[in-house]
């Protein structure tokens, strides 16, 4: 599942290609990319076509496109494999292509490719609704549920050290909570927990105030050097808007690395079952308490 690099990366990808862009035709190949659209694939067609995109703009893992002078926003989530690529109009079909949108910019005449093999992504025309916390800011409705992500300007760092500690269960578990903080999926909280020497099933109830704001830190930290480095790509499915895979993979101390000596002790690298998936830590040092 693309995390908050992975999408962050797109987005700065597509802001300087279709930022101020017109939209000047629509093609949906697979209605089933349109999921979270309340309509069907001519009302999506008809609600895009002529628009112009004012921005583009994330909150977690989700992406949204606002249309200009209107309340209403292209609102995308990747999924497990969903891709949004700039192609040059003249550019053959890229693989398990969904939607085509078709813009005229700054870059000139291109298209926004949506491409998705596992087809988990979606792509929808969705209102956009005030924040509660912030005056004058506004996020599409299916956006709004999630909590602010540790890149975001207005996230709190008190409040959300604070929530963390009233929650008491497994810091990891509390960590992939997105209405507790966004963005963060397995990959990045494996990695922060290794930095902050914290054993994933630790109950934050017994973590203190500064441990917390500590963890955050390494949050952001992981967070960086991902994005510094293109986001974490295993396969073709994971790549930025050129379709070029990010390297931060090479980077990885934990996740993925079972059996494999741990970065700052040497012993080898455990992988455990958790919630369906796998959680990587070192024993010596994230000792479970």
């Amino acid at each position: 599942m693309p995390e908050l690099p992975e999408v962050e990366v797109v987005r700065l990808g597509l802001a300087p290609a279709v930022t101020g862009a017109s939209v000047s035709a629509v093609e949906v190949l697979d209605e089933r990319s349109l999921r979270r659209h309340l309509g069907d694939s001519t009302h999506f067609v008809g609600a895009l076509e002529g628009a112009r995109f004012s921005s583009v703009s994330r909150r977690g893992k989700y992406l949204w496109l606002p249309l200009e002078g209107r309340e209403e926003a292209l609102t995308a989530h990747l999924g497990m494999s969903g891709q949004m690529l700039l192609r040059s109009s003249d550019a053959p079909d890229d693989r398990h292509l969904r939607a085509r949108i078709r813009v005229d910019g700054p870059a000139g005449d291109l298209v926004v490719a949506f491409a998705d093999q596992r087809v988990f992504g979606s792509l929808a025309i969705d209102r956009l609704v005030p924040t509660l916390d912030v005056a004058g800011e506004h996020v599409p409705s299916q956006v709004a549920h999630i909590a602010r992500d540790p890149l975001d300007p207005h996230f709190d760092d008190d409040a959300w050290s604070a929530a963390l500690l009233r929650r008491k269960t497994g810091v990891k578990s509390a960590l992939l909570d997105q209405t507790l903080i966004s963005g963060i999926g397995n990959i990045y909280a494996d990695e922060a927990l290794w930095r902050a020497r914290l054993h994933y099933a630790r109950n934050t109830a017994g973590l203190s105030p500064s441990k917390a704001r500590e963890l955050l830190q390494h949050v952001r930290e992981v967070f960086a050097k991902a994005l510094a480095e293109g986001g974490t790509s295993f396969d073709a499915q994971y790549v930025n808007v050129n379709g070029q895979a990010g390297y931060f993979a090479h980077s990885l101390n934990v996740y993925g690395r079972q059996g494999k000596p741990c970065p700052r002790c040497g012993r080898p690298i455990v992988r455990e079952k958790f919630q369906n998936r796998g959680a990587h830590f070192c024993e010596k040092c994230q000792r479970e308490r």
